[in-house]
């Protein structure tokens, strides 16, 4: 080995030492230093420990063993962990969890939509989805409840005229399931007036139906009358069409109009009568006397002794059903009901009449959208994309075909033209790109705003056929909505 020369710069003599000659230092710095080997045979050196004995090896326990092995699997596992968790996802983009999404429905069993549901699952294998029928009565009270406590539905299907209602329980939808311009293009226009809030879709129909006329065939053909397309040849047909007997009590009714409450969507007849005579039906007092016109029309059906329809008769839907009456106006899903009542009843579909420039009919329809409470609320975003595509609806549409004449009409714009061989189905989408939605609807049951504003409209007809005036009615009416409306939709107060 070589010796560690070490300098100092002080003492060490340097290349012009005079005491030293000149390579002097350098030679020496770099010569070896031989370690001195000990003598051939010499005994070996006697360690200075050989007079201590040597304590014997520890002995190794059983169980400290087992418990350094356990930690050991423990670290590994928490090692493991860690990097699954937190480290892989950084390079992968995250790790699939499985998400179970509750959805809420009305009319369609789960055999109509597992095809679809199906479709979106193997598309999107971390997703599942529980589809839970529901029952209408008392739906909106427990849905609202069950959204606000926490324990309610992903997606859920609410009515067309709800959004107040449920303005804190939706989600507005992102333009990654539809962008604004998207919307309006597939849907009509009262889907967009329905459905839109300052700029935000809430909610999305595989769906529309409006009120059409039911036409009893054999009763016009044989009095030979043809279907009328304005009021005033309505109201002679119907007269024509009424049959009394002896005592004047009505045999066949020409229209099942008149009165409130045996006429189940009297609320819809209304308030399509209201909006076609242009009263304004959130601020009627503005429009008051146009409003007193068409509540005075709808009940003169019932008033005096030209009267087609009263109080006495069954339910409309059901004397249209068992033949008794003419013309009857209704959904597109009391076809089903009618056909199953009396399936030899021959009927056709006809748009609802009108006055001069203004046949609109009123919509009724149901959207599905996103809880503000959804734990998951992207992959329920994606699924209310995936169940509103063209594909899906069409798919839903001929699986509801298989039991019956036809399914829910599309609510693609579109579309419309697909159901044009169908003269049963065919009248409702026809009248979709004009028609307008009111409060006053039946058959939601919402105990909200609905429920009320029908509470006040059936007391005006009432009213008005026990002799009070038509305006008087309209006034205490448009009191009523004013109540309501401040409730549900309370006017922001103005900014100077």
């Amino acid at each position: 080995m070589q010796a560690d020369v070490i300098f100092d710069k002080e003492k060490s003599p340097t290349p012009t030492d005079p005491k030293m000659p000149p390579g002097t230092w350098q030679k020496e710095a770099s010569a070896p230093v031989q370690d001195p080997l000990p003598p051939a045979n010499a005994p070996p050196p006697e360690s200075r420990f050989t007079s201590r004995p040597l304590p014997p090896p520890p002995q190794k326990s059983i169980k400290g063993l087992l418990i350094k092995i356990l930690l050991g699997v423990l670290a590994l596992t928490l090692f493991g962990f860690v990097i699954i968790r937190f480290i892989l996802p950084i390079f992968t983009g995250g790790v699939s969890q499985k998400v179970e999404l509750t959805y809420w429905g009305l009319w369609e069993n789960e055999n109509t939509l597992s095809g679809v549901i199906k479709d979106f699952e193997s598309k999107n294998p971390n997703i599942r989805i529980k589809y839970i029928k529901q029952d209408i009565k008392q739906y909106n009270d427990t849905l609202q409840t069950r959204v606000n406590n926490g324990t309610g539905p992903d997606i859920y299907r609410f009515h067309n005229t709800w959004l107040p209602m449920l303005k804190e329980e939706l989600l507005p939808l992102p333009n990654s399931v539809i962008s604004p311009n998207d919307f309006r293009k597939k849907y009509y226009p009262v889907v967009q007036r329905d459905l839109v809030r300052n700029g935000a879709i809430y909610g999305i129909p595989f769906e529309i139906d409006t009120l059409a006329m039911f036409v009893n065939t054999d009763i016009l053909n044989q009095a030979g009358v043809t279907v009328p397309t304005d009021w005033n040849d309505f109201v002679k047909s119907a007269i024509k069409l009424t049959v009394k007997d002896t005592q004047g009590r009505i045999k066949t009714s020409g229209a099942s109009l008149g009165t409130y409450d045996n006429i189940r969507n009297a609320p819809d007849i209304l308030g399509m009568l209201l909006v076609q005579n242009g009263a304004n039906t959130t601020e009627m007092s503005k429009t008051s006397a146009n409003a007193a016109e068409a509540i005075e029309f709808y009940t003169s059906f019932a008033k005096g002794g030209g009267a087609m329809w009263n109080d006495s008769l069954e339910e409309a839907s059901l004397s249209f059903a068992r033949g008794n009456v003419a013309f009857y106006f209704g959904y597109s899903w009391e076809v089903f009901q009618i056909q199953a009542i009396n399936p030899e009843l021959k009927f056709a579909i006809h748009k609802v009449p009108g006055l001069p420039g203004r046949r609109s009919s009123v919509a009724s329809y149901w959207a599905e959208g996103i809880s503000t409470k959804s734990k998951h609320p992207k992959e329920a975003m994606e699924f209310l994309k995936f169940l509103t595509i063209e594909q899906s609806v069409e798919k839903i549409y001929e699986a509801t075909s298989k039991t019956r004449s036809f399914g829910e009409p599309y609510p693609f714009v579109t579309h419309a033209s697909r159901l044009k061989d169908n003269k049963i189905v065919y009248p409702f989408v026809e009248q979709a790109p004009s028609a307008t939605s009111t409060y006053f609807v039946s058959n939601t049951y919402d105990n909200g705003i609905n429920d009320k504003m029908n509470a006040y409209l059936g007391n005006a007809v009432r009213s008005v056929l026990g002799n009070t005036s038509p305006q008087s009615a309209v006034e205490t009416l448009s009191l009523g909505i004013t109540q309501i409306l401040a409730v549900y939709e309370p006017k922001k107060p103005t900014t100077r």
